[in-house]
Parts: structure tokens; C-alpha cells; sequence
């Protein structure tokens, strides 16, 4: 059932488009009411606009702090057109029905985002009356039709020229966004205070609020539901991916996808290649010759996995390296940006995805935590955003590490960081040489980087994500051929450790900071 609009209260902070509603909602016949500084917009565009203040009597006061908190706004927002004694009400108290409300808040997200704000620049920026009105409209959403977002304008102007008024339907999908468009408002005000009051601990309120994106064809198994959701929390990242080619992203393509670009952005500004496969790094590596040197690198390491995987590059790609992407199954190639050239190499490939997005992360907000669900909660972290300079670090062994081993330990231990545990990286110069991940015992872990291992690893060097219980990781790495090793400490048998690692002529570094990742 429609209702007649005669009368709307339009105040925002968005002006887009506002005007062309307006003189769309005027040309229907509907009473505009405005305040501040919507009202100078709307009158200067040449339209007839009632002021907020010949309805309530009172005018704007406090600096516009109270304007529409008033009872003629707010009983003619939540009077039920079919209930008598709020009809009754209406004619005693001489309230005018509004059907309308068009309503977006002070920017406090944006406000707050601003380097430098203070505390009282973002309390300022905190909406009361417009949250009320949406609030009060969207409840009494069976008579009143709200709009929070400028491309709703011209459903409602469409479904006013065709039969004088906005379908049930139509507002109750507004009243939706409008508590939507609230909860979201309240959410980053909660979650900024509580960053103001609590900084350096986890908030006592965690407030979550994100909007969904897009369905996604199914979860990490085809009878599981999945989509993808924007959280407010960040000016840039996965959401804002431009996917160029093949099929849509799957939820363990987006999953794959985050966990290689982390690694990559991670390996710092020489140009870097990262081959992922299930979540894991099956081949990483740096190099001053270029990107194709670092491909061809990372791609040795591995190249079975790597067999309809996921590769991350830090630089735009060159026709020889295009080239040699497209003669390897891949399931998705993603780089900060792609020559026309390129893309055009890349759609040859009908079913790889080819995606662009930005290499740097977003700015983190105050909730931006790693989250997962238990039975009947989530637990909660910091990222994992910790990663020390390693000639900094302790040195405990009689031969000190030289400075190419130094440099090949510093990568491997950035690599570790992005290996499931229990994880165990060779690497030689910074290429992996072979990986080792997520096995029950650490010792499994080295010989399986053993067993993997494309080529011999003597010369190499390795990472450990956590410390070594027994000393027997240390001989079979040296087995294996390893010179140098970098890994936390903190074992109650570091000394028998070291010891071994002694014995064999080997260098240690130890972070005293680990890296788990489940």
C-alpha cells in the first residue's frame, strides 16, 4: 500500500544529489522542510523551503545543537495515521504529519580519520537530532518513508510519479538502511571513545559493524554460505580490489589472495614475488634484478604447489614475466597495477583472475583486530604487525652470522611470519629454498623442508616461528646444510640448543619474539 507524501524534512550532511531530489519532490506538490545549512543549499538553488522553526516555534539554538528535537517533529514522525488517539493528538497539539525524511549525519567517521583532531572537534561531530529523526521515521516506517543514501532518490521519486506515494516494500527496505545507517554511526562512535579511554588495551565494548558487499558462490566448502563485507574500520583494502578478469573471487580466493599480498607487502621495496597455495607460502623471493628474477626464484622453490595457486607481485609486471605467469596454472595473479598491455597478455587466459589493489594497507582503525568465533563468543587479537630488525637482535652462538647470512636470515624470518605453524623456511641469499608448514612437531617441520627441498640445501639458512624444544631441529638442519639459524629462544633447553648449534660451527640469532600463526 502506498502513501501519500504531502510534507518532507530533508537535513544533510551529503548534499550530493539533493538538490535534483528536492526539485523533484517539489514538482510532486511536497512541502519541503529544511534547517541550516541543507535549507541555504535547497533556497539557493531557487526552491520554496519551509524552515524547521516555523513548525517547532522555537528556533535553532546552542550553535544548532537543538533544532529538531522537538515534540512537533517528533509526534508527526511517529503518529500513526490510522490510530485515533494519535490523531487526536495531533489536532489538540496542532502537529503537521511529516511523510518524508531525508536524513544523513555530521561526518564523524571522516572527522575523526583527519590527523591531528581533537577531542572536542569529534564530539562536535556526534549527530543527535539526525539519528533521532531517522530513528523515529524508520520505526514508523508503515506510514513514513526514510532516506539515508543519495541513491535511494530516485526510487522514491519513481514510485511517486507512478502512484503518489513509496511502496510498503520500498520503505520498509529504507527503514532497514536507516537503523543500518545508525547502528553503523554508533558503532565508530563507541569504538573511537573507546580508543580514547583505553588505548592501550583491548576495548571493553566491542562494537562490530560491517556491510555486506556482495554474495559470494560458496563458503570454503560448497555447502557453505559466504560473503564478502566492508568493515568501517579502514580507508583501503581487499573491498576495494579491482578484479579485472575471470570468474568472481571465491571465499578461499579471497582468503589465499590476502595471505600472499600480506607476505608480499611485508618483503619491503625490492622487487618481490610470493607463490601462496592454501594459505601458505610455497615459494617467496626478492631481487635487485628485477621482477622476473624474483618470480623465477620463488617459483623454483615449489613449483608442484604452486600448481593452480595464487602469485603476489609488489611491481607491475613486464611482458616476459606476463608471459611466463600465463604457461603456469594459476588460480589469481594480483600486483598494484597492471599495464593495458599486460591485461591484455592476461585475458588470453580466460579463467585466471587478474587483480589490482593497492599494495600499501589501509589505515587501521581502533577494531581493526584478527577475530574468530568459539562457541558462544569470538576471541580476539592485535595483527601481528611485530618484525624486528635482526642486527639488533642476540647473537648467541661463538661464530657470529656473516652479512649474507645476516640478510638471508632477515628474510627468512619475514617470510616465517607468514608460515602456519609449526613453520620452518630455508632460504638461500632471499629466495625460499624450501618451506614447512603447519606439521604437529617442529622436528617434522625441518624434514619436511628436507624432503620438499627442489634442490640440496647446503649454504642456506633458516627460520624458525617459534622456539626449538630440543636440539634436535638444530642437528637435522644441519644435516640438511644449513649455516646459520634465526628463531625466537625462550625453550627451557636454550642452552642445549645453542650448544648444538656450537657443536656444528652454525650462527644463531635469537628475536625473543615469535611469530605462531594458526
Amino acid at each position: 500500500m502506498k502513501h501519500e507524501l504531502k510534507r518532507a524534512l530533508i537535513s544533510v550532511s551529503d548534499k550530493a544529489g539533493i538538490v535534483d531530489f528536492a526539485r523533484g519532490l517539489s514538482a510532486l506538490g511536497v512541502e519541503l522542510v529544511s534547517t541550516g545549512g541543507t535549507k541555504r543549499t535547497l533556497e539557493d538553488a531557487g526552491l520554496s523551503v519551509r524552515s524547521v522553526q516555523d513548525i517547532t516555534g522555537y528556533p535553532e539554538m546552542m550553535e544548532g545543537r537543538v533544532k529538531t528535537l522537538h515534540p512537533r517533529i517528533h509526534g508527526g514522525l511517529l503518529a500513526r495515521r490510522d490510530n485515533p488517539e494519535d490523531v487526536r493528538a495531533l489536532d489538540e497539539h496542532a502537529m503537521a504529519l511529516i511523510d518524508l525524511v531525508v536524513v544523513n549525519l555530521y561526518p564523524f567517521q571522516q572527522t575523526v580519520a583527519k590527523p591531528g583532531v581533537t577531542r572536542q572537534d569529534a564530539l562536535e561531530n556526534i549527530d543527535i537530532g539526525g539519528p533521532t529523526m531517522l530513528r523515529a521515521a524508520a520505526k514508523n516506517h508503515n506510514y513514513v518513508a526514510v532516506v539515508v543514501h543519495p541513491e535511494d532518490y530516485d526510487v522514491v521519486l519513481s514510485e511517486m510519479r507512478d502512484g503518489g506515494g513509496v511502496t510498503a516494500e520500498t520503505r520498509q527496505r529504507l527503514a532497514l538502511a536507516a537503523f543500518d545507517h545508525t547502528a553503523t554511526y554508533d558503532t565508530a562512535i563507541s569504538n573511537w571513545l573507546h580508543h580514547q579511554e583505553e588505548p592501550d588495551t583491548l576495548p571493553s565494548t566491542l562494537c562490530l559493524h560491517a556491510t555486506k558487499m556482495h554474495d559470494l558462490r560458496y563458503g570454503e566448502n560448497p555447502h557453505q554460505r559466504a560473503a564478502l563485507y566492508r568493515t568501517h574500520v579502514s580507508t583501503q583494502g581487499l573491498p576495494d580490489a579491482t578484479v579485472h578478469q575471470g570468474k568472481a573471487l571465491s571465499y578461499n580466493n579471497l582468503i589465499d589472495l590476502m595471505a600472499a599480498y600480506e607476505l608480499c607487502r611485508e618483503l619491503g621495496d625490492d622487487p618481490a614475488a610470493v607463490v601462496v597455495k592454501h594459505t601458505n607460502p610455497c615459494g617467496a623471493a626478492t631481487s635487485k634484478d628485477g621482477l622476473l628474477a624474483a618470480y623465477k626464484d620463488a617459483l623454483a622453490c615449489d613449483p608442484i604447489s604452486a600448481f593452480g595457486g595464487i602469485v603476489a607481485l609488489n611491481q607491475s609486471p613486464e611482458p616476459e614475466l606476463v608471459g611466463l605467469l600465463t604457461e603456469t596454472f594459476l588460480e589469481i595473479v594480483v600486483a598494484p597495477e597492471f599495464s593495458p598491455e599486460a591485461l591484455e597478455s592476461f585475458s588470453r587466459k580466460k579463467n585466471l583472475r587478474v587483480v589490482s589493489m593497492p599494495l600499501q594497507p589501509g589505515s587501521f582503525g581502533p577494531t581493526d583486530f584478527e577475530i574468530r568465533r568459539v562457541d558462544g563468543g569470538i576471541v580476539v587479537q592485535d595483527r601481528d604487525t611485530n618484525m624486528v630488525d635482526l642486527t639488533a637482535c642476540d647473537i648467541v652462538t661463538e661464530r657470529p652470522p656473516t652479512p649474507d647470512e645476516m640478510r638471508s636470515l632477515q628474510f627468512a624470518w619475514r617470510v616465517a611470519k607468514h608460515v602456519k605453524s609449526n613453520a620452518i623456511i630455508f632460504t638461500r641469499g632471499t629466495a625460499t629454498a624450501a618451506v614447512g608448514a603447519g606439521q604437529m612437531s617442529r622436528i617434522d617441520s625441518v624434514k619436511l623442508c628436507e624432503l620438499k627441498a627442489q634442490e640440496p640445501l647446503p649454504g642456506t639458512v633458516m627460520a624458525s616461528d617459534a622456539f626449538f624444544p630440543f636440539r634436535d631441529g638444530i642437528d637435522a638442519a644441519f644435516k640438511a646444510g644449513a649455516t646459520a639459524v634465526v628463531q625466537p629462544g625462550g625453550s627451557r633447553r636454550d642452552e642445549e640448543v645453542i650448544a648444538a648449534a656450537n657443536e656444528h660451527g652454525m650462527a644463531m640469532v635469537l628475536t625473543r619474539t615469535r611469530h605462531f600463526k594458526h
